[in-house]
């Protein structure tokens, strides 16, 4: 554990509990795409699944906990609870453009194939690309409440703090981990123009932000 690492956790932490407590005191999930929230339920429970097998540390064994329950507490309000605000003619992404090539490559390279480690190495693969139904829905509405803004910032900011923490642990610990690095990057690519002219320029920004986004994903896809 370093500094970078625990500021990365309470940051990714700060992005769930923001846009838990929209949803829940706007009693609306309007402009919230509950696909990637799916997607982020799916990343949780495939890469802990280590929690029935072995045990490292109190603070892992809450957070892992955490990390789940907030994960299916937010496809609840979404799906079940406030259900009706949500905005399902937006939220079109194709998931399983995502979802599909990255069970295929999991089999393909991971560090050891067998069920857990496969599992661990679809999540880390798929949460590399799960804000993309999120980043989609933005550019079709042409809006983002701030709240979603802050949210996005703050997963922005977890990804570019656990890459500084990957550099750390290579220089003082010697260890290196290729598969979370490599899509630990491509994740913070995705957040990068949108963390920067957040910072600059504000949310207001991040219909053009995302227009990007979709343009860069319309390459990848048809290309």
């Amino acid at each position: 554990m370093n500094i970078f690492r625990l500021t990365g956790d309470l940051s990714h932490l700060a992005a769930i509990i923001i846009l838990l407590l929209k949803i829940w005191k706007s009693r609306s999930c309007a402009g919230i795409s509950g696909k990637s929230q799916v997607l982020f339920a799916l990343v949780f429970t495939t890469r802990y699944l280590d929690l029935l097998t072995s045990f490292i540390s109190l603070y892992n064994t809450t957070m892992k906990i955490i990390y789940i329950g907030c994960a299916y507490a937010t496809v609840y309000l979404i799906y079940m609870k406030f259900k009706a605000t949500y905005d399902g003619n937006h939220d079109t992404f194709r998931v399983e453009f995502l979802v599909v090539p990255v069970g295929g490559l999991a089999f393909l390279v991971n560090h050891d194939f067998s069920p857990l480690e496969i599992l661990w190495t679809f999540s880390i693969y798929l949460e590399s690309v799960a804000i993309l139904p999120q980043l989609f829905m933005i550019s079709k509405t042409g809006e983002a409440e701030t709240i979603t803004t802050h949210y996005l910032f703050f997963l922005g900011l977890y990804r570019a703090l656990y890459l500084i923490n990957w550099i750390w642990r290579f220089y003082f610990e010697g260890f290196f981990d290729m598969i979370a690095i490599v899509a630990g990057v491509v994740q913070t690519i995705l957040y990068c123009d949108f963390f920067y002219l957040y910072v600059t320029k504000g949310e207001h920004c991040c219909f053009f932000i995302s227009l990007f986004f979709l343009q860069q994903l319309q390459l990848c896809l048809f290309l």
